[in-house]
């Protein structure tokens, strides 16, 4: 029985690019890895334009909660993907050493275009990681 491996997605206010990352990476994984995602300022509710353009995909994120990042998530995970903050007081992920900055734009006060591009942008990604992940396994 192999291992479960962690892989956490920060994002500042964990309502927009972490749960639509979470959410790919649950579509594309392999069952070797378990996605996370946290921020470092959590808001009481996930965007509710982020449900919509992953609900538009045929994913269901709302029930997915936004959590406050803790330093057992970052040890416990496997990689760290930075989602888009760049400093060290709204994201102290950026500074460790198994970190991958992806820098995409916040969805928060974006149009529901806007969004969407996002959504296609962090997916596009998603793909690419997890072909990297099967390859290092």
């Amino acid at each position: 029985m192999s291992e479960i491996k962690n892989i956490l997605f920060v994002c500042v206010e964990n309502a927009g690019r972490s749960q639509i990352a979470e959410g790919f990476f649950r579509k594309y994984v392999t069952s070797n890895y378990q996605p996370v995602s946290a921020g470092t300022q959590p808001v009481s509710e996930i965007n509710p334009l982020a449900i919509e353009v992953m609900k538009e995909v045929g994913i269901d994120i709302s029930k997915q909660t936004p959590k406050m990042i803790s330093e057992a998530m970052m040890n416990q995970s496997t990689k760290i993907v930075n989602m888009g903050c760049m400093d060290k007081e709204s994201c102290p992920a950026l500074f460790l050493n198994n970190v991958i900055d992806w820098a995409i734009p916040d969805p928060k006060d974006k149009s529901i275009d806007k969004v969407r591009e996002i959504r296609d942008e962090i997916e596009k990604k998603i793909k690419e990681f997890v072909a990297d992940l099967e390859v290092i396994k």
